[in-house]
């Protein structure tokens, strides 16, 4: 299903801008997928493109979008469909995270949060997985982290949704078990992407780092098998087996530390709104 892509074959990657959505897009050119590209910033968007075209020979579609905007999905969807274009594969990578003790952080900026990170994962899967399922074939991947499998302090919302995410990928690739269509979750650690430089702190990046090329290969590698999650380097994948036999309230305790305190004050009024991965551990 990855490699090759049959003719005319679409894949759609939000947040692909840059860091692990405009690594998938990449890998995904190189196999032969046309692609529809998601992400607010219109330019960086354009130089993918004509890069990616240049290289791989494969029509390139830019959609600036804003997925915190609950009109965006339904734009987009209906972009999609006015082209003529059959989406193969959806990558739900766009995401972001707010950094800081809950109550300083801006509520509309949590607000804008969750919709990006779970309620567009949900809309988008909602356009594209009925019309895989009727053809029986296609694939998903939703980008959650390694932050999903356990609460975490200062970045509660974040582990939130990608607990959501981990949990909602789960769910649909035990519905579709048996049939052509194949969903997983990603669930990476620290990634070399400009997360952190976004998110103005290092706090949080615990875990093995890979890159971002490492990440997608590992997760097409897992798509192709069809495993419903992939948590790339062994040591995350250590931590996140040990997270079930922890107490939570142990596991909530170390999360904390490890997160901060350090400048969660100073950090709270200057949250990252990142396009390119949600990558925390």
């Amino acid at each position: 299903m990855i490699a090759p892509a049959a003719p005319g074959s679409v894949a759609l990657i939000t947040g692909a801008s840059a860091g692990i959505g405009a690594a998938f897009a990449d890998a995904l050119a190189s196999r032969g997928f046309d692609l529809v590209l998601v992400a607010r910033s219109a330019n960086a968007l354009a130089e993918l493109a004509d890069d990616l075209a240049d290289r791989h020979g494969v029509r390139v579609r830019c959609e600036p979008t804003d997925l915190a905007d609950p009109a965006a999905v339904a734009r987009l969807v209906e972009t999609v469909s006015d082209a003529g274009l059959t989406v193969e594969l959806l990558v739900n990578n766009a995401g972001f995270a707010s950094h800081g003790p809950f109550s300083q952080i801006n509520p509309g900026l949590d607000h804008r949060q969750a919709m990006v990170n779970a309620v567009a994962v949900v809309d988008l899967c909602h356009a594209f997985l009925p019309g895989m399922v009727e053809r029986d074939r296609g694939g998903v991947i939703n980008v959650s982290s390694l932050g999903g499998f356990q609460p975490a302090p200062y970045l509660a919302v974040y582990a939130a949704t990608k607990a959501f995410t981990l949990s909602f990928s789960q769910s649909l690739a035990g519905e579709l078990a048996g049939t052509g269509v194949r969903v997983l979750a990603l669930c990476p650690g620290p990634v070399t992407t400009g997360f952190f430089d976004d998110l103005g702190t290092t706090d949080g990046a615990v875990g093995q780092t890979l890159s971002a090329d490492q990440v997608v290969t590992r997760s097409l590698r897992a798509l192709d098998r069809g495993r419903p999650i992939v948590i790339p380097g062994w040591r995350n994948a250590l931590a996140a087996q040990a997270s079930r036999f922890l107490p939570r309230r142990l596991i909530t305790s170390v999360a904390k530390r490890a997160v901060g305190p350090g400048q969660h004050a100073q950090q709270a009024a200057r949250p990252s709104v990142d396009e390119r991965t949600s990558n925390l551990p």
